[in-house]
């Protein structure tokens, strides 16, 4: 399920609405309890996203690591 938040303008006002697997809903439709697994949907997106960060940053450090191993274990061969 991929869910995307959309603003829409009609002639006097903004609606918002949500595409869930290629289908648009009215946000201004939805019940309380749909509204408020939205907002649990959107909580974990954002939740993935950082953890996606910190994976990326984490990587990057690893490589880094491994880049001053190659360089220690390079001095060591030739000696």
């Amino acid at each position: 399920m991929n869910a995307k938040k959309n603003k829409s303008r009609t002639e006097n006002n903004s609606v918002e609405t949500i595409t869930i697997d290629d289908i648009e809903y009215k946000l201004n439709e939805f019940s309380d309890a749909a509204k408020g697994q939205f907002s649990n949907v959107q909580f974990v997106e954002q939740q993935i996203r950082q953890l996606q960060n910190e994976w990326a940053i984490a990587d990057t450090a690893r490589l880094g690591y491994l880049a001053a191993i190659k360089g220690e274990l390079n001095k060591i061969t030739k000696k």
